[in-house]
């Protein structure tokens, strides 16, 4: 499975279609980048792209930009509705498929500091890159914008940059994070009314006191009083609650809302959950034809997969296969959780079951991502006994790299036996807590899991010892002796869920 990262960056910028092209432009020549959506605003003056592609790549493509707009963007003539201190403003990353969270912040991190040493940009990190709680926030570390900012940055300690100069350049600073998906979207009054958009984002936002994972600013655009939103968590506080919510304050000023506005893309489930609402529908996400069809295609995926394994060749083998295993009992952890979920019944364990489904979703990326990644690490192995050994140089660089392969096909079996013994644990959990009419779900995760565990192990030992390092070697081999004490603790405590 290919790794997918989402980057948002918003660029202070929505008046001069050559200067918005050019940043795109920069992002777009990036090999394995898609620039998926392009939305700016005059009024703002602000545009917001969105890219996905490998992570490196995209790392690169955000690079690209920043770099493009700090060349054509001078903030000391900026004007717009929305906040900034920057000519790249924020650029979060977002864990897509084949990824974390905590693969983001990695992402994060290490951009920033390329583009504080090699661009001299101040650089603050926020959500889940923070290093600081008060620079989780957004909104906190924007305050004062372009122009507060450039007042404080020399003098206050406290807004003193994560990476870069302790001073502006005419680019301003730069955001960058790791998020979860969010949603922007932007509701219009039918008033010219500003105060009006004010009050009813006070009411609304979290902050004061309103709707959980919803951040918004009353604003003025083209004439128009707008509520402008960043929805944090769509399950949670799902679309369709905001608009409600939106619909009954305004009613007290005596207005309405003539329409609303999504900047980038969104989910096809929050669409989905919306429609359901509105329609009183209980909707069955199998109901839905574009979810059928890609059943299908998912399942022609499988065959191929099958395919290839069967074939008479090394890759895909025995610990691609374990790290499949591993993904497959994570998705029915992840099943049976959901089974659980929003049933009066199963009221006590609501959090417990949503906790179970984000590692869950975790796992099964991570060990759908590492049934791929072995296959490529056997591949290495080979490609190290083809080198050249006939000089003594030759021959050293061909054990060289004969041992860096053998330590890293070793290392991505002994993460899969890590992620398995966590499924493992989360089938233990649902099987204890879940849906009763789901245990034999959850059990049989737990086989699987166990499977996984026990092949990825045997890949472990094999490669293990033929490494020459041995303290390394025996590091593993203690750590697998962990593990599998964890391991036939949860499979027990699995089996005996049966009895309840």
């Amino acid at each position: 499975m290919q790794q997918i990262v989402e980057c948002v960056p918003n660029f202070s910028e929505g008046r001069r279609p050559e200067v918005i092209q050019e940043i795109v432009e920069a992002m777009q020549a990036i090999p394995g980048v898609q620039v998926l959506d392009v939305q700016s605003d005059a009024d703002h003056n602000r545009t917001v792209v969105t890219m996905v592609g490998p992570p490196k790549a995209v790392e690169e493509a955000a690079f690209a930009g920043i770099a493009c707009a700090a060349r054509r963007i001078d903030m000391e003539k900026h004007r717009g509705e929305h906040p900034r201190i920057g000519a790249a403003d924020v650029v979060p990353f977002i864990p897509v498929r084949g990824v974390t969270l905590e693969d983001c912040v990695q992402l994060a991190r290490r951009l920033g500091r390329r583009v504080g040493e090699e661009l001299s940009i101040p650089v603050y990190l926020y959500e889940a890159a923070a290093t600081r709680p008060e620079r989780v926030n957004l909104a906190d570390i924007r305050r004062g914008e372009y122009e507060g900012l450039k007042q404080e940055i020399e003098t206050n300690p406290n807004r003193a940059p994560d990476f870069g100069p302790a001073r502006l350049p005419t680019a301003g600073a730069t955001v960058i994070g790791a998020r979860p998906f969010l949603i922007a979207f932007n509701v219009y009054l039918n008033t010219d009314d500003v105060t009006v958009a004010r009050r009813i984002a006070r009411a609304v936002r979290h902050s004061s006191g309103g709707l959980r994972y919803v951040k918004a600013l009353g604003l003025l655009v083209e004439g128009q009083a707008q509520v402008s939103m960043n929805l944090t968590d769509l399950r949670r506080t799902p679309i369709h609650r905001v608009m409600e919510m939106i619909r009954r304050e305004a009613a007290r000023y005596g207005v309405t809302i003539t329409h609303s506005e999504l900047v980038g893309l969104l989910p096809q489930q929050a669409l989905l959950d919306a429609a359901a609402w509105y329609l009183q529908l209980e909707l069955d996400p199998r109901q839905v034809l574009e979810n059928r069809l890609q059943e299908a295609e998912e399942g022609s995926v499988c065959t191929e997969f099958l395919d290839a394994v069967a074939a008479g060749t090394p890759t895909p083998g025995g610990g691609s296969v374990a790290a499949l295993a591993g993904a497959l009992a994570a998705a029915l952890a992840a099943m049976v959780a959901r089974l659980t979920l929003g049933r009066k019944r199963y009221e006590p364990v609501q959090e417990e079951m949503e906790a179970v489904v984000a590692v869950a979703e975790r796992l099964r990326a991570d060990l759908a991502a590492r049934a791929v990644e072995d296959a490529e690490a056997y591949n290495q192995i080979l490609a190290a006994f083809r080198l050249p050994k006939g000089t003594d140089e030759e021959r050293s660089a061909r054990q060289a790299a004969i041992q860096d392969a053998l330590i890293h096909a070793a290392e991505v079996p002994l993460a899969t036996a890590r992620d398995a013994v966590a499924t493992l644990e989360l089938a233990r959990q649902t099987a204890r807590l879940g849906n009763v009419n789901a245990r034999t779900d959850a059990i049989t995760a737990a086989h699987l899991s166990r499977a996984a565990f026990e092949g990825a192990a045997l890949n472990v030992r094999v490669n293990a010892d033929q490494v020459k390092d041995r303290e390394r070697a025996t590091a593993w081999l203690a750590e697998l002796g962990r593990l599998r004490r964890r391991c036939d603790a949860a499979f027990e405590e699995t089996l005996h869920s049966l009895e309840r």
